[in-house]
């Protein structure tokens, strides 16, 4: 058994504020790595998981998955990292490598997908994790870890699902909600071509909205606004979780458009004008590491920056609480001040 402790920040109960907590840094099998924090991003699923909201939390909980350090250490298997390495990780921190879903190169829909995460057996917030090093990500020395940080998932999340879904820059594209995901969302649909609007509840948000590259902005409230567009959109990406009018949203997409949900909203429907003009909706989860290498090139290659706010680890129960009211402008990363301090 591993003697070295790691140090990092718990829920032990469901919906709980988090703790100091120490542990014993699990045993680095052969294709591991074992990487030390310096920061780590807070995202809304990682809320969720304290909440219980997917059902496979276990406690004591350590949240975190938008991960930047260094390589501490290497399994003898690894050739393609070394010690001092700085990395990024993201959600997913290994797979089976067994299902059909492995096998084919889709490691995100692994069938053991509740095990795969980095949080398990725990996460970010942490001095240090263990994860395969088919998950790991060597970072170019241009790009800061605060926002390395927010793309190891944020940004897989959207881009993936556009870069799936956008099958030409001609594409009428919509994106949802201007938040931690969809301000991301706004400035890859524009790096990729694509005629963007942006719509939102909130019109505070128009010229940040249209700052991050977006052609136009709708005001959800705005009902006129919304009737204007109705048939307009061959995609729309919905990045929020609560407050969206469902019916107005499925309302602008062109008949045969697709909705593409990268979020966990909870959704109340009536079918009709998704049968009548045979619309179709479907999920995104993250990317495999294919798609994860190719997002993080071109967000270095085309400038793609998240609004990103600093707060120190020892605060990451306030920082969850700002995310949880929605006070978050847009993502928040913990610096690590227990960086290197394991014993």
């Amino acid at each position: 058994m591993s003697t070295l402790k790691v140090l990092g920040y718990a829920a032990n109960a469901l919906g709980q504020r988090l703790e100091p907590f120490e542990y014993a840094s699990p045993e680095l099998k052969e294709h591991e790595v074992r990487v030390s924090i310096t920061h780590c991003g807070v995202c809304h699923t990682d809320i969720h998981a304290i909440d219980d909201y997917y059902g496979i939390t276990t406690f004591p909980f350590v949240p975190g998955h938008e991960i930047v350090g260094h390589v501490a250490a290497v399994g003898p298997a690894v050739t393609s990292l070394k010690e001092g390495d700085r990395v990024g990780i993201g959600w997913q921190g290994r797979s089976c490598g067994k299902c059909e879903w492995c096998l084919k190169g889709e490691t995100q829909l692994c069938m053991e997908i509740e095990n795969t995460t980095v949080m398990v057996p725990y996460g970010g917030f942490s001095s240090s994790v263990v994860a395969d090093h088919r998950f790991v990500y060597p970072l170019s020395p241009t790009m800061p870890s605060q926002i390395a940080a927010v793309l190891m998932c944020a940004g897989v999340s959207v881009y993936s699902a556009l870069r799936t879904y956008v099958t030409s820059p001609a594409l009428k594209v919509a994106i949802a909600g201007v938040g931690g995901l969809g301000h991301l969302a706004i400035q890859f649909a524009h790096a990729l071509g694509c005629e963007v609007t942006a719509i939102s509840s909130s019109l505070a948000k128009k010229a940040q909205a249209l700052g991050f590259g977006a052609d136009h902005f709708i005001d959800s409230n705005d009902r006129d606004g919304m009737r204007q567009v109705v048939f307009s959109y061959d995609l729309l990406v919905c990045t929020a979780n609560d407050g969206i009018n469902w019916e107005a949203l499925l309302g602008i997409l062109k008949k045969r458009g697709r909705l593409v949900l990268v979020g966990f909203p909870d959704i109340k429907l009536n079918s009709t004008n998704l049968v009548a003009h045979e619309c179709s909706i479907t999920g995104s989860l993250l990317g495999n590491p294919p798609m994860m290498r190719e997002m993080l090139s071109f967000a270095q290659q085309h400038g793609i920056t998240p609004m990103v706010e600093l707060m120190p680890m020892s605060q990451v129960n306030e920082a969850l609480q700002k995310v949880k009211q929605n006070k978050a402008r847009y993502r928040i990363v913990l610096v690590n001040e227990m960086a290197d301090s394991e014993v």
